[in-house]
């Protein structure tokens, strides 16, 4: 299995521990916001399972966790091999999901393969298409993933990236009460990468930012603001 990106230490990609940030390549979505637009469209390997392995085990000891992002992970084939790997370094692992392929995410917990996971939920479920980029989306599978996840056989989250053109008050409202009693939920305000896959999107204000999360509250009461 091969990587795109390798960042050999985060303090805040898995929360509570230091950890390395892996970054697979290709996406089943094209989200107009995404900030790793480069990895979906054109992805490059640059770093192999090997090399990875060596610097992960020169780190035992030190790194508490590998998380797993992308691009859409669960999209490589080759996955729960190399994360059983990491497992047997004794190290955890977040994966990182847009929940698309909920089959694949039961396989690989199922396996004791996943510590924590992450999921991106996009909007509410009349917006969904529109902000994956896509014509339509099998929200059965999104439900699925979410239900699922919300069982708790592992450490969870969920979060959404906030851009002023796709996101309204009432969306995020409606997105918190499809998520209701969740473990965590975070709102993460857009940044301009420079290597996103639309023109012409921005952030909302901090104020508003507050605000939506003060609305989220009411449904999941541990909401965070991210990216202010």
């Amino acid at each position: 299995m091969d990587f795109c990106g390798f960042q050999k230490l985060t303090l805040l990609d898995y929360p509570g521990r230091m950890a390395a940030t892996l970054f697979t390549g290709g996406c089943n979505l094209r989200c107009p916001f995404c900030h790793n637009g480069g990895l979906v469209l054109s992805p490059e390997s640059l770093y192999s399972e090997d090399e990875v392995l060596t610097f992960l085990a020169s780190r035992k000891g030190l790194l508490d966790g590998v998380c797993v992002t992308g691009g859409e992970p669960l999209l490589q084939p080759e996955l729960g091999e190399f994360l059983s790997k990491v497992k047997d370094l004794g190290m955890s692992v977040k994966l990182d999901t847009n929940g698309t392929l909920p089959n694949r995410l039961k396989e690989l917990v199922s396996r004791g393969l996943v510590d924590y996971i992450a999921m991106d939920v996009k909007n509410c479920p009349e917006k969904y298409a529109e902000t994956t980029g896509l014509p339509s989306v099998d929200l059965s599978r999104i439900n699925e993933s979410i239900s699922f996840t919300m069982e708790g056989k592992t450490e969870y989250e969920f979060r959404t990236t906030v851009v002023r053109e796709l996101h309204t008050e009432d969306d995020i409202a409606k997105l918190a009460q499809w998520i209701a009693g969740a473990q965590k939920y975070a709102l993460q305000s857009f940044v301009d990468s420079g290597s996103l896959l639309s023109d012409g999107l921005t952030a909302w204000d901090k104020e508003t930012m507050y605000r939506m999360a003060d609305i989220a509250r009411k449904s999941v009461p541990n909401t965070e603001v991210r990216g202010i």
